[in-house]
């Protein structure tokens, strides 16, 4: 009887965490029909085609937004569900495994000395997606995430740098909801005073977090101070942060960060390669362009929400951007490919296109400094 009350219960815990772990995976992979129960006609039938409106029209008409949710309208309406995720974890082969042992775990210390001193541009590569511009004075962080994720997910570039010693934001840029790209602890480190920029739909949560001096952007808004213009754009992702309410009740996007010397980044969040690359690189002179590339396999579940190397390479194409260099790699594995990967692909695509001289080979830590 003992041996079986002890199976039982080793049963029941195990049933658990395998629910808990599907329900975060939830959280940041895949909307799924489940959640979509009021979905209008319009959301069911937007599909971007070339001889749509263009991303400014789209913008303009509010394509992207829903009665009670945000629309993407670069996408069908998304089918995958927990069904797709359990096929995924348990179902499907991976053709990565026997590289995970080879994974580094790259803690990240950073002398902030010299940054602090450099009187130009410098773009620092902290972790994840988390990226510190600096402007002369004016200092911007792009989302955030200083202290890992849920325990199942190895933080493989474990911040040990004080970060009080960290030059302060100016502005933290919020790309999503997602919880790899909006920590609410790593918000708290930097106090509610900060300047928080974020997609629409984030006021809740901000005001949870007492945090007063933000500015929500829908596509192509602006926030424009004399030392730097910051645009959110359009990008072909989506959100979410609760399985109750669903996703997308709030909005995503890229930005497009314009500093005081003129020097322009653009900074793509999480996406999946849509044409609207091409009318972005037609738009503006890119001198930087820093591309999410992480979570990319396998390309059945991946493909729709985040690009892998080769569309990577091609959206910088599509750009017409200068140089290049990634992020969303090497912190977490979120996808199948181990977390050291993206950076030997993505030189193998821009060596095919003739492209390699056009990477900014930056690691977590690393500082690229540009002078004016």
């Amino acid at each position: 009887m003992g041996n079986m009350i002890h199976s039982r219960r080793k049963f029941m815990t195990k049933t658990y965490h395998l629910t808990k772990m599907l329900l975060f995976w939830n959280l940041f992979l895949a909307p799924s029909r489940l959640f979509r129960p009021n979905a209008s006609a319009t959301e069911k039938n937007m599909n971007y085609k070339p001889s749509d409106p263009g991303l400014r029209e789209i913008a303009r008409q509010k394509l992207h937004h829903g009665n009670s949710r945000f629309i993407n309208p670069f996408k069908d309406e998304q089918k995958r569900n927990f069904r797709q995720l359990i096929k995924w974890k348990f179902f499907s082969k991976n053709h990565f495994r026997q590289y995970y042992p080879e994974e580094p775990v790259v803690p990240v210390t950073i002398d902030w000395a010299p940054i602090k001193a450099h009187k130009g541009l410098s773009v620092t590569f902290i972790n994840h997606a988390c990226v510190m511009i600096k402007d002369g004075d004016t200092s911007i962080l792009t989302d955030p995430v200083f202290f890992g994720l849920h325990p199942m997910f190895t933080n493989f570039t474990p911040v040990q740098f004080d970060i009080k010693k960290m030059p302060p934001p100016g502005h933290v840029l919020i790309t999503h909801g997602h919880y790899d790209h909006l920590d609410r602890d790593s918000l708290k480190m930097l106090g509610p005073a900060t300047h928080i920029i974020t997609p629409l739909g984030y006021n809740a949560l901000f005001n949870e977090l007492s945090v007063t001096y933000r500015t929500p952007l829908d596509w192509f808004d602006c926030f424009e101070s004399t030392q730097v213009k910051i645009t959110l754009l359009p990008c072909d992702h989506w959100t979410m942060r609760n399985p109750v309410t669903g996703p997308n009740r709030s909005l995503w996007g890229a930005y497009l960060i314009q500093t005081h010397d003129g020097f322009t980044i653009f900074v793509s969040g999480d996406t999946a390669y849509f044409q609207g690359f091409r009318e972005i690189g037609e738009a503006f002179h890119i001198d930087l362009a820093i591309f999410n590339l992480g979570a990319y396999e396998p390309r059945w579940l991946m493909g729709k929400s985040h690009m892998n190397p080769a569309e990577t390479v091609n959206a910088f194409i599509d750009l017409k951007a200068e140089k290049m260099f990634i992020v969303h790699w090497g912190t977490f594995r979120l996808g199948d490919e181990p977390v050291h990967f993206p950076p030997m692909d993505i030189k193998r695509e821009l060596a095919k296109q003739g492209l390699s001289d056009r990477l900014v080979n930056l690691s977590h830590g690393q500082t690229l400094f540009i002078d004016s």
